[in-house]
């Protein structure tokens, strides 16, 4: 299981709840909340991560609003799974 942290003090200062509000795509595994309002999404590994990456890019290209929070929202999760140390080494390694 694969668990990427996505700070709530990113761009969009997203929380779960407002990613619940917002109504964005969720990985398979799913979505929690950590203590410190930061989102945590499950994996259940590195190719699913970053399936689910390219998912909601082009969910965020189909967006009109480029400076909607939902666009601030699917950007802050996008550098967050890019930014995953164990995604990092998994694209490194193939």
């Amino acid at each position: 299981m694969l668990q990427i942290t996505v700070p709530s003090n990113g761009q969009s200062n997203l929380t779960f709840t407002e990613l619940v509000q917002l109504d964005l795509p969720q990985p398979k595994d799913g979505v929690r909340a950590e203590v410190d309002n930061d989102v945590i999404l499950s994996f259940d590994d590195e190719q699913e991560a970053i399936d689910y990456t390219h998912l909601i890019e082009r969910y965020a290209e189909s967006l009109k609003d480029h400076n909607s929070l939902q666009y601030l929202a699917l950007q802050d999760i996008i550098m967050a799974i890019n930014n995953d140390e164990f995604v990092r080494s998994y694209l490194e390694g193939r």
